[in-house]
């Protein structure tokens, strides 16, 4: 299961680049795949909006991405569920400016593991 967290790296790597459109793509491509946060959207388009929304709205994302204490569990030979935290930090001062923790559902897929299930919800 070593796949998933290098997928996960790879993705922060992508929104820090600021490449929006390949960290979308550990999302799988249907109008089923959900974000769950303070409410929910489904398929890429609207998580992409959220996203647009919520933290690119200068056109570059607003902070840096890193993903911690990832941990992957097998739900039988084609799905898993992976959790973890996820950490912003001002691009500038370095500050953290967000934190929580995530879930994933992700399905493999001939192109690899894709995100059918996001839910994130940020520390109080």
């Amino acid at each position: 299961m070593t796949a998933v967290p290098a997928m996960l790296r790879a993705s922060a790597e992508d929104w820090n680049n600021g490449d929006l459109d390949g960290f979308l793509d550990d999302y799988l491509d249907s109008p089923e795949t959900a974000f769950v946060g303070s409410d929910v959207s489904f398929g890429v388009e609207e998580i992409r909006a959220r996203y647009l929304r919520s933290y690119w709205s200068t056109g570059r994302p607003e902070g840096l991405l890193a993903f911690e204490d990832i941990h992957v569990r097998p739900l039988g030979a084609d799905h898993a569920l992976a959790r973890g935290r996820y950490v912003l930090t001002d691009r500038s001062t370095g500050a953290q400016t967000s934190t929580g923790m995530f879930t994933l559902v992700l399905v493999r897929t001939p192109d690899g593991w894709r995100i059918i299930h996001d839910h994130s919800s940020a520390s109080s």
